[in-house]
């Protein structure tokens, strides 16, 4: 078939005309590669665009040198990258190549000029693709009609893919939660290839990890795949505690759907105890503002709830109010997110925090001189103003001191 999408059209850059004319002249072969043809099919504008040649780097290189165009970034050159930059536009060129010796982790590579080699040591069908720049699809694995179908499948056994990087265990969820329709719907042999490299994650590292498992929890189907990842014993290689509250992890996923929520919101629901946060960090490196959300969430999630009384918000403006730390309003957006509390959520967000209107320099005029007894009396108006519910003028304020 070939694609005259729109989306397809608009990636002709003068940079991609430029970059197209150059192999063009030097007989090498240039496709577009992996996610972004999946992407196009599936009627996307791709953020990312990779590309595929039968140039090695070596000749990408030369060619590039010789046309006065500039190379950046050459770690990727070991592995068959070349990046070029033309018209303010950076583009990848990767060398076509076989996995020579794998590891689990890491990969040994050897350049080749079969584009269907190359197809074979990817992923997922639907991730196996290219696309000439004429719009000519080459699929060598059927990944147009799984993505038509919404099935997630591996290039030809799924174990030999595992086996290559057993990241590809978490990509095949991701990829689920993002193409399948409904959940539940995975091939037997599948799964039964997944349980039995589980085990292969444990030498994954925490941050690839994560990487991954933060895509899964903001996409589709998280509450079945999470659910999965215990069934198939994957959990326990993750960082993931043992005895995950799956409940309240399904309870709170169906809550927060449309709330836009952190990773991490997502994934505390499956914590009973902050020492599962500890553990988390321990195993996937999470950054600090991740671990503090995480406790935050496992502390606050069932004392700090709304008011049944008229002003329903007043506990979390209340603890803001009070609160010392540094990011608690976004915290406490995303303990809204949490409990489902999508109207507080919308209303908390509007909310401006006041200024207390009194400093010490109004109570000096009136008289009170110690450092003391300023702080004090300031501490009393504060409770005064809370009272009020913020409301409470500096005049009004003023006039209770006296009374006080």
């Amino acid at each position: 078939m070939r694609l005259q999408a729109p989306q397809f059209q608009a990636l002709f850059t003068p940079g991609l005309r430029s970059v197209a004319e150059l192999f063009k002249k030097k007989n090498y072969e240039l496709r577009i590669a992996g996610g972004a043809v999946r992407d196009l099919l599936s009627g996307v504008t791709p953020q990312d665009i990779d590309f595929a040649t039968t140039a090695t780097p070596a000749e990408m290189k030369e060619m590039f040198t010789a046309a006065g165009v500039r190379l950046i970034n050459n770690k990727g050159e070991k592995h068959g990258t070349i990046t070029a930059r033309l018209h303010e536009q950076n583009f990848e060129i990767t060398t076509l190549r076989i996995d020579v010796v794998t590891d689990g982790r890491h990969a040994e590579v050897e350049f080749t000029t079969d584009w269907h080699k190359d197809a074979e040591r990817r992923d997922l069908t639907v991730n196996s693709m290219f696309l000439g720049l004429d719009g000519t699809l080459y699929d060598f694995f059927n990944g147009y009609e799984d993505l038509k179908n919404k099935k997630i499948r591996f290039v030809g056994k799924a174990a030999e893919r595992i086996q290559e990087d057993y990241l590809r265990i978490l990509r095949y969820f991701r990829f689920y939660g993002r193409i399948s329709e409904k959940p539940g719907d995975h091939e037997p042999n599948t799964l039964q290839a997944i349980k039995e490299n589980a085990k292969g994650l444990a030498g994954i590292s925490g941050e690839r990890i994560w990487v991954e498992l933060k895509k899964i929890l903001l996409g589709n189907h998280v509450s079945h795949l999470v659910q999965l990842m215990y069934e198939l014993d994957i959990a326990q290689y993750i960082g993931l505690p043992l005895d995950g509250n799956l409940e309240e992890f399904a309870r709170v996923t169906k809550n927060i759907q449309n709330l836009s929520p952190k990773p991490m919101t997502v994934l505390t629901s499956l914590f009973k105890v902050k020492d599962d946060v500890t553990n988390l960090d321990l195993r996937l490196k999470i950054s600090k503002e991740e671990k503090n959300l995480g406790l935050f969430l496992v502390k606050h999630r069932q004392e700090l709830t709304k008011d049944q009384g008229p002003e329903p918000l007043r506990p979390y403006q209340d603890f803001l109010m009070d609160s010392r730390e540094a990011n608690t309003n976004s915290k406490i957006f995303e303990l809204l997110k949490y409990q489902g509390e999508e109207q507080l959520l919308r209303e908390m967000q509007e909310w401006t925090v006041p200024s207390f209107p009194v400093s010490g320099h109004d109570l000096r005029k009136m008289g009170v001189s110690s450092g003391k007894e300023i702080g004090t009396a300031l501490q009393q108006l504060r409770d005064e103003w809370k009272k009020s519910g913020y409301h409470m003028d500096k005049e009004e304020l003023l006039s209770c001191l006296k009374k006080l």
